[in-house]
């Protein structure tokens, strides 16, 4: 665990228990740890998230966010994330991504994402 090896994860979704559920799945199947308990973060921020790290036009809006900071790499992030299938949009966000910087510095004056929702996997 070295500076700046970390990353974020934001989580996109249509409410907040398909954002629970993805919080879940990460640490879950992905098997990712989570350096802090997630965010809840404005779901315009989100997509503007989207747009700049992905840099892609928005198709959809969302309407439910977090925010997590990962404790792996971007890289093992994304290949984690390529094996599971959640029910929400995440995108990760690395040190070299512009927002990186951002993230870092306002991640803590984020409201906790209120996570007593559990989901059902039969």
């Amino acid at each position: 665990m070295g500076i700046g090896v970390k990353s974020f994860a934001v989580i996109r979704g249509d409410n907040a228990d398909k954002v629970n559920v993805a919080l879940h799945d990460l640490e879950h199947y992905g098997r990712m740890k989570f350096v802090s308990k997630p965010k809840r973060i404005e779901p315009v921020y989100a997509d503007n998230l989207l747009v700049s790290v992905a840099g892609v036009t928005l198709k959809a809006r969302c309407n439910s966010a977090a925010l997590v900071e990962l404790d792996n790499n971007a890289g093992a992030a994304i290949s984690k994330l390529r094996k599971i299938h959640p029910p929400a949009h995440v995108v990760i966000v690395s040190p070299r991504h512009d927002v990186y910087d951002e993230l870092m510095d306002k991640s803590e004056l984020y409201p906790e994402f209120e996570r007593s929702f559990e989901p059902q996997h039969h």
